[in-house]
């Protein structure tokens, strides 16, 4: 299993907790549209299925097929009409729920953005101290590399060199 080895710092959980805030409220904004649509669905179902059952028993009723053509005939206006109704409820409902998001996201963005912010600070501060650090430690190891190259030097036989 995988195991992160690097803590959670108080900047990032910051991040993660303003993320998880909008987020969430989000995700209430559009739940709540949703249960309005299924409302306004269940609503136009019901509508459409009364309206049908009284068309039908009128045509049914009708004394001859010239009089149930235009009992038919005289509901395709009212059924009309309920299809725009719908159809302006639905634009309502969708205008409220883009207003809600963006008033959402307006109170959540400052916040989510500052503690975006705070942690790219931080990643670029621990960035530079670590980067100082190896920095050191080739530095020294070059050191140390050198060191031993020279002692190695020292330690030879020096072969005689005519004095000039």
């Amino acid at each position: 299993m995988f195991t992160f080895s690097q803590e959670v710092t108080p900047a990032l959980k910051a991040h993660i907790d303003a993320q998880y805030s909008m987020f969430a409220d989000l995700s209430q904004k559009m739940f709540d549209t949703a249960q309005k649509i299924n409302e306004l669905n269940i609503q136009a179902a019901k509508t459409l299925l009364e309206g049908s059952l009284s068309s039908a028993q009128q045509v049914i009723v009708a004394k001859d097929p010239y009089e149930a053509l235009s009992i038919a005939a005289a509901q395709a206006q009212p059924s009309a009409e309920r299809v725009r109704e719908y159809q302006q409820h639905l634009n309502n409902i969708a205008a409220r729920t883009h207003l809600d998001l963006a008033k959402t996201a307006e109170t959540h963005v400052p916040n989510t953005s500052r503690t975006a912010a705070a942690v790219a600070d931080e990643v670029a501060r621990k960035g530079n101290e670590e980067t100082e650090k190896a920095a050191s430690r080739q530095k020294a190891a070059f050191e140390r590399f050198k060191t031993t190259i020279d002692r190695g030097d020292e330690q030879k036989p020096q072969a005689n060199r005519p004095a000039a």
